[in-house]
């Protein structure tokens, strides 16, 4: 084993502590939800309220509270005199024909996830002409919901995000300390490029969807009921504005920054090649970016929620970390490595990344583990959930993928010496490269459903 593959197995077995150190998440339930409001939904009132008094179950900002009749006025909203940051108070406009109707909707602040209700409350004489007016059924005023293009543009985002991040920083960890020599190489060049390109646009589109997934509620549709934001709204300036007011829009613009010293990263090795991979600057430059963006990647899920924040966020980092090393070696070791046949290089680079591999996998099922549990909580919920669903069907691409993984092992260790003997020959090395090929796009699955996973409730 190099001593440059030691060091980057002794980071992945110290990053946890230093994660840990740097501090610990706040804890946090699912997300934001409203646990109740004064007056009740459905009450009937002896007079028209002049406010109304909404708690939900985490604290909110008031920037991410947004209150409005159905007839599109916003409401003002404001804190609750002698309450918490879980509680707000909206000043209410006058009823009309003795019914009041508003819908809320909430951005939580550490995910970024929206959720929104409706609230109804008759007065007087209304409630009898509201009741035979609608016949007691809410369905004709149904609960908006954030838009389905909207939430497919989001997770395809992320999906990008992932992706280039695990291209980025498992490609620099390949080049840096298994293959100096693929800093000269186009193919691998072009795959850091390209990696770096996906994840700044994925940031930035991540911005403006993240906005339109609850920037305002939007009346304007004809004939058709109130729902949140639109395709269109994530184009919009004032929505990057909203979205990097809050919480996770700061998360999202430090993520974007990073994204821009990463360049300075990049250019650099690629100027200098094999001698600058193995200076001390540019290794504390790069793993002082690769470290934020895979922190601020984190922020964005749901690993703070549970009883045990800390785990969760930790256990979420080393998961990150594992997938990036072993996708962006994997993806690179595909694309530049095999093609090219090389002997000499095939006996220096398969088997350390081999090794390198094989403990970020069982970084990424011990993280996993933890994050399961730290997330979903229960077995019923595993079962009974839609979040449970997609974290088995993950669980089991992930076996897929480990048994690909296990052939190309195994080929490492019977026919890799036979390969190179025979000078890197195309029939020898093909078994190899199919079972790489087969792993390689198993894990893009993977990295949809973790997307999928990502914008779902975990419903604790």
């Amino acid at each position: 084993m190099t001593r440059n593959l030691r060091r980057a197995l002794l980071l992945l077995v110290l990053t946890p502590l230093l994660y840990a150190l740097a501090g610990a998440p706040q804890t946090a339930s699912a997300h934001t939800g409203l646990v109740s409001s004064s007056p009740k939904d459905g009450a009937e009132l002896a007079k028209a309220p002049d406010q109304l008094t909404l708690t939900f179950d985490e604290p909110v900002d008031l920037a991410d509270v947004r209150v409005l009749t159905m007839d599109g006025n916003r409401l003002p909203v404001s804190r609750t005199p002698g309450g918490g940051s879980d509680s707000v108070r909206v000043a209410l406009a006058a009823p009309v024909g003795g019914e009041l109707a508003v819908v809320w909707s909430v951005i939580d602040e550490k995910d970024g996830h929206a959720s929104s209700g409706r609230l109804t409350f008759t007065t007087g004489s209304g409630a009898a002409a509201a009741a035979t007016t609608t016949g007691g059924d809410e369905a004709a005023s149904p609960v908006p919901a954030p838009s389905p293009s909207v939430r497919k543009g989001l997770v395809a985002a992320r999906w990008a995000g992932y992706l280039s991040l695990a291209l980025f920083v498992g490609g620099l960890a390949f080049v840096a300390l298994l293959w100096p020599r693929g800093t000269h190489e186009p193919r691998a060049r072009a795959l850091l490029v390209l990696a770096w390109i996906g994840g700044l646009l994925s940031t930035v589109a991540t911005v403006g969807l993240q906005g339109a997934y609850s920037p305002t509620l939007d009346f304007a549709r004809a004939g058709g009921p109130p729902s949140l934001g639109g395709f269109r709204d994530a184009l919009r300036p004032g929505t990057y504005a909203d979205v990097l007011a809050t919480e996770p829009g700061v998360v999202l613009a430090a993520r974007g920054l990073l994204w821009v010293l990463a360049a300075v990263v990049l250019g650099a090795l690629m100027q200098g090649g094999p001698g600058t991979s193995r200076s001390p600057g540019w290794r504390v430059g790069a793993l002082a970016v690769s470290f934020g963006l895979l922190r601020t990647t984190g922020m964005a899920g749901h690993n703070s929620e549970g009883s045990r924040p800390t785990w969760g966020a930790v256990a979420d980092f080393v998961h990150l970390l594992g997938a990036a090393l072993w996708i962006g070696g994997l993806v690179m070791l595909t694309v530049a490595v095999l093609p090219r046949r090389r002997a000499g290089e095939l006996a220096a680079v398969v088997p350390g990344y081999s090794r390198l591999a094989a403990v970020s996998v069982t970084a990424i099922v011990a993280a996993g583990l933890v994050l399961a549990w730290q997330v979903v909580g229960s077995y019923d919920a595993l079962l009974h959930s839609s979040y449970g669903h997609l974290l088995l069907l993950k669980t089991a691409v992930l076996g897929t993928v480990l048994l690909a993984a296990y052939a190309s092992r195994q080929w490492v260790r019977t026919r890799l010496d036979l390969a190179v003997l025979l000078r890197g020959d195309a029939a020898t090395v093909r078994p190899f490269g199919y079972s790489v090929a087969a792993e390689t796009g198993l894990v893009l699955v993977v990295l949809v459903v973790t997307s999928l996973l990502v914008t779902a409730d975990p419903g604790r």
